[in-house]
């Protein structure tokens, strides 16, 4: 395989590449002027496969769910084959950094009981929600993303974007979510104790769609460890890695995000390695 990749190099002659790769120029050029085993077309079939992949899941899937795709797809490979490949061809997801939380402004008012603790168990679809809110940086200044998560199926059910965090924002993500939706009377609805969700006009809104109200614990945001794992995602496999020129640019790129790949062909560990509009679509026919 080193061979392989000195012979895709164009950037530096093959004595430079040979001895940082600690191998012999004259192993190389035997190397070339032999027929490629059968092994070595297969291992070249099964890099495309694990490219077109990497491609596809915009760089987002590790190891695991590359292997779990292309098993999905009808590529017969072990999982080890496909992490050799993907360290000795480079191929590596898009790196996690860290984030400041921003936080609203206080508000004094009275916070909801914790109804809900890890592991998070749902007994249904849309009978257990999570709310939150992140901000993503553009070049006009802030955007700020609020958002819905049902915890049973993983999917963004309601998500709102505007340049102020308020509560309007928070309400307009519940907005969609009741109107995609429709909850039971009597889901439950988790939130931190943000100013947003402690106020008196999303707490009416609540009542009004029959959902009870639970909040995390004051600094304690594993209280609502779901909902910060899809910003954590969100961050690391988007905004982390683009500069965007103004607030219309971000939420083109979010909603495309949310719509377009985490709802419906991201895969999720929690769901059995599928996506969530996947794993939706499967209750609804059992």
């Amino acid at each position: 395989m080193k061979y392989a990749w000195i012979a895709q190099q164009r950037e530096h002659g093959v004595r430079t590449l040979c001895a940082a790769m600690g191998v012999s120029h004259s192993g190389y050029y035997a190397w070339r002027g032999r027929t490629p085993s059968r092994r070595t077309i297969e291992n070249e079939g099964l890099l495309r496969c694990i490219e077109r992949v990497h491609r596809e899941s915009r760089e987002a899937y590790g190891t695991e769910r590359t292997w779990k795709r292309l098993r999905d797809l009808g590529e017969p490979c072990g999982r080890h084959r496909v992490a050799r490949l993907r360290r000795d061809h480079a191929i590596q997801t898009k790196r996690r950094q860290r984030y400041l939380r921003t936080r609203a402004p206080y508000q004094r008012m009275p916070v909801a009981p914790r109804l809900v603790q890890w592991p998070f168990v749902s007994p249904g679809v849309d009978r257990l929600w999570m709310a939150d809110i992140t901000h993503v940086a553009t070049r006009q200044g802030w955007l700020y993303l609020a958002a819905v998560l049902d915890v049973y199926t993983r999917r963004i059910v309601g998500w709102s974007m505007s340049d102020r965090i308020d509560q309007a924002l928070a309400s307009e993500a519940l907005r969609m979510a009741v109107a995609r939706r429709t909850p039971a009377r009597g889901s439950i609805h988790h939130s931190d104790q943000g100013s947003q969700y402690t106020s008196h006009a999303y707490r009416k809104q609540l009542e009004a769609a029959g959902l009870v109200a639970s909040m995390s614990r004051k600094g304690m945001p594993y209280d609502n460890a779901p909902m910060e794992s899809f910003f954590a995602s969100l961050k690391h496999e988007l905004t982390h890695h683009a500069l965007f020129a103004d607030r219309d640019a971000a939420r083109s790129a979010v909603f495309d995000y949310i719509e377009a790949f985490y709802n419906r062909e991201r895969l999720h560990s929690a769901l059995g390695y599928r996506s969530p509009e996947d794993f939706a679509e499967a209750q609804v026919s059992n």
